[in-house]
């Protein structure tokens, strides 16, 4: 069965809604609230139909479908530019070092400090695949057609690029990290907290949160082991995002303590081995499988195909063809799968 990436739209709605009520929280880029995901929509719409191709503050939002009527089975974004709205603020793990001469001894303080470090960077995140879906490399695909959609916009896109993991929950769906740090100060569950960030964005954090480092050895044991370590559901995501080039850096989200990876935009390995070429002919099912992608901002469609490269360009299979509603002479993008 083949699953196609296409621009979402306003007509999305409720289908990305369904979605959004299958994360099980943690998951501020997919709220189940449908003025918030109305606003999102709208906004890469907006994102899509603007000609500039230069750097602002842009969402795009791709939805993956079942051409033959199956409808949306997962998503996925891209952020322009973070922290344009309102500031983006991270926690960053540091150590500090201090040495008594009349003691003889050295020790080493591992600190949590509020920064906003990574402001004006772009952003991948809202990647969610229907639980039953989660096989065939569908996921791969929702990842990976996202640094084709860079590659093929780059003007738009900063040039380095972060991806936020959901941190640890406990059974009740709670946050260690979020009740060992921000919780003591805002009287509020991570819950409460998490969707009133994903409704009305994070500036309560700029009004509550002390300003002051917090040393990680003053924290509970079940904070501490929650800093930066991802969501379980979430280990694929950072093995495939390690795959691509990016790299923990000590940042960690100030809600549930998962990583925030980050990487040059350019050496993300699938922007940076991202080639155009032209259809040459539509023919049989053999040559390389591929990622291919078509179309720019609103028409932009990709898929999984075999291509083979051919003296002018490249010979697609038919289905992908029909898919990406591409035909000789067209311009395509790919990476090998």
């Amino acid at each position: 069965m083949s699953y196609r990436l296409r621009a979402a739209r306003l007509a999305d709605l409720e289908a990305l809604y369904e979605l959004a009520k299958l994360t099980g929280g943690g998951f501020t880029n997919l709220p189940p609230d449908r003025a918030t995901l109305t606003k999102k929509l709208a906004r890469a719409e907006a994102a899509y139909a603007n000609p500039v191709d230069g750097l602002g503050d842009d969402e795009f939002v791709l939805v993956l479908e079942r051409p033959d009527g199956g409808g949306v089975r997962g998503t996925c974004q891209m952020m322009t530019q973070v922290g344009q709205q309102w500031p983006f603020y991270s926690y960053r793990l540091t150590t500090l070092t201090q040495h008594s001469a009349e003691l003889g001894r050295t020790v080493r303080a591992e600190m949590l400090n509020l920064v906003t470090d990574l402001e004006g960077s772009s952003e991948v995140g809202g990647l969610f695949l229907h639980p039953n879906e989660r096989a065939g490399g569908l996921g791969r695909l929702l990842a990976r057609s996202r640094y084709l959609f860079i590659a093929m916009h780059r003007g738009r896109f900063s040039d380095r690029i972060l991806a936020e993991l959901r941190g640890v929950q406990d059974e009740r769906g709670g946050s260690p990290f979020w009740d060992g740090v921000a919780g003591r100060f805002f009287g509020m569950s991570f819950q409460e907290a998490d969707y009133f960030n994903a409704i009305n964005g994070n500036q309560f954090i700029a009004d509550l949160m002390p300003k002051h480092p917090v040393y990680v050895a003053m924290l509970s044991d079940s904070a501490r082991s929650a800093i930066g370590v991802p969501h379980p559901s979430g280990r694929a995501a950072m093995r495939m995002l390690e795959e691509e080039g990016f790299s923990y850096q000590g940042y960690i989200d100030i809600f549930d303590g998962g990583p925030t990876m980050t990487a040059e935009t350019d050496r993300v390995k699938s922007v940076a081995a991202a080639k155009s070429a032209t259809v040459t002919s539509i023919d049989g099912q053999e040559g390389n499988r591929v990622i291919l992608a078509a179309g720019r901002l609103a028409s932009f469609r990709a898929c999984y195909a075999t291509a083979q490269a051919r003296e002018g360009g490249l010979a697609i299979g038919r289905e992908a063809a029909g898919m990406l509603g591409v035909s000789p002479g067209d311009t395509v993008w790919w990476v090998p799968r």
